[in-house]
């Protein structure tokens, strides 16, 4: 083993007790609502990589630059970029009130028993398009409280559904961030990742609905729900859905949701073309901060990879996880410690990425397990911090509903994220160890 430096994680301390300190700070202390996303996390990176900086004296500081770039300029982080800013220019395209009809069409063709479990379902799919889960929870959660009102069933239980369906997509997703920064923070296919996730997540999906069909049969049916819908606007979606499945490169597949999307919305009268215009260009900016979290941690990681940090933690999951199984565990460990510190799983991931590398080198492991591990144990944990954004903006939506609700409330009844954990571990355990290609 090479010999590590702990020193050099510290970069890495000083942003988690500046984010997770403030964060605890402004949330439970000063009781700011969504106090943790108050906090620029790109002013506190930037802290950080002034630290990285300035350590290490041996090291020139137009070297520093030098190791800077070349973490910046790798080409999977390039490629990443890229589909940060197509994913947003697509979301911005489409809109996002398009996959209310998907919700509002299932509801209305399945029998108003089974309510709760099309939530879950829609959540899937509409995540699933969308690749956001905190979209599709602020889309869907009034949805689901409406259900709750007029069917008698519990508020806690429609809401976690939803969250559940939600983190889903988000998982799966070919334009979600999480997989974007997975895949291409790995150096693998997002078919390929796809692949590998899938059968971890629809067992876990297909257990879920049954949970929920048994917790909910004999409900006490008081009403039903009818809202209109527009099936045409979900085109775009499917169409990036397929593409993804099939295996088509996925700057083409976007193009096709954003020219496609274009097509209809400018045809359906739903926007003039200056405003689309004008959704494309706030689409992109809204990668602008995952974007830049990007960057600036490549350009941390690889000062601290010069500094020997990662040798450090590489020694470390190595003295508790042993064998190909255990580094699989040891990857979900840390990225799942990163997004608890963080209570976000995309940046959780950009971290975790490049020592995710070193340990995938060591273990042999694929770069499509590797990036499905990373995907999958972010969620989980991203699911059920009761101070995620996920959790945050379903209590903020039903608050504004005039219901009162707590995450607490919530996170027992989130079967889906638990059950994708237990698949998760299953899957690593019981997989027989071989070469990966």
């Amino acid at each position: 083993m090479k010999k590590g430096n702990v020193w050099a994680l510290l970069p890495i301390g000083v942003f988690l007790v500046l984010y997770l300190g403030l964060g605890i700070t402004f949330e439970y202390v000063l009781k700011i609502p969504m106090g943790f996303y108050k906090i620029p996390i790109v002013v506190t990176f930037l802290a950080a990589l002034l630290v990285a900086c300035l350590q290490n004296r041996d090291v020139k500081f137009e070297e520093k630059i030098a190791l800077m770039g070349q973490g910046i300029g790798d080409s999977n982080i390039v490629t990443m970029i890229l589909i940060f800013l197509e994913a947003g220019i697509f979301v911005g395209v489409v809109g996002r009130e398009s996959a209310e009809s998907v919700a509002y069409f299932m509801l209305s063709i399945i029998p108003a028993q089974y309510a709760v479990a099309v939530l879950f379902i829609v959540g899937c799919f509409v995540s699933l398009a969308m690749g956001t889960s905190v979209g599709t929870i602020t889309l869907l959660t009034p949805i689901a409280v409406a259900v709750a009102g007029v069917s008698g069933f519990d508020v806690s239980l429609c809401v976690a559904s939803v969250m559940g369906g939600a983190m889903f997509g988000d998982n799966l997703s070919f334009i979600s961030d999480t997989t974007i920064a997975a895949c291409n923070g790995q150096g693998c296919k997002m078919k390929d990742k796809f692949r590998e996730n899938f059968f971890i997540a629809l067992p876990a999906a297909i257990l879920t609905v049954v949970v929920i069909l048994a917790l909910t049969m004999n409900g006490d049916i008081q009403g039903t729900l009818s809202h209109g819908y527009s099936l045409v606007r979900i085109v775009p979606y499917v169409l990036v859905l397929l593409g993804g499945i099939i295996g088509i490169n996925v700057f083409v597949v976007l193009l096709a949701g954003i020219v496609s999307g274009s097509v209809i919305m400018l045809i359906t009268g739903a926007i003039a073309p200056t405003a689309l215009l004008e959704n494309m260009g706030s689409g992109a900016a809204g990668m602008f901060e995952t974007t830049m979290v990007a960057v600036l941690v490549s350009a941390i990681c690889a000062l601290i990879r010069e500094y020997g940090g990662f040798d450090t933690i590489l020694n470390g999951i190595k003295k508790v996880f042993k064998g190909k199984k255990g580094g699989q565990i040891g990857m979900g460990v840390l990225v799942g410690a990163l997004d608890i510190a963080t209570a976000n799983n995309t940046v959780a991931i950009v971290m975790a990425n490049p020592i995710a590398k070193e340990i995938s080198r060591e273990y042999g492991i694929s770069a499509r397990k590797a990036a499905s591990i990373l995907d999958t144990f972010s969620c989980f944990f991203q699911a059920i911090i009761p101070y995620g954004a996920q959790m945050l903006v379903a209590i903020s939506a039903v608050s504004e509903l005039g219901y009162e609700i707590s995450a607490f409330q919530i996170i027992p009844k989130l079967f889906y994220p638990y059950l994708l954990v237990v698949s998760a571990v299953l899957f690593i355990v019981f997989t027989p160890d071989r070469e990966d290609a």
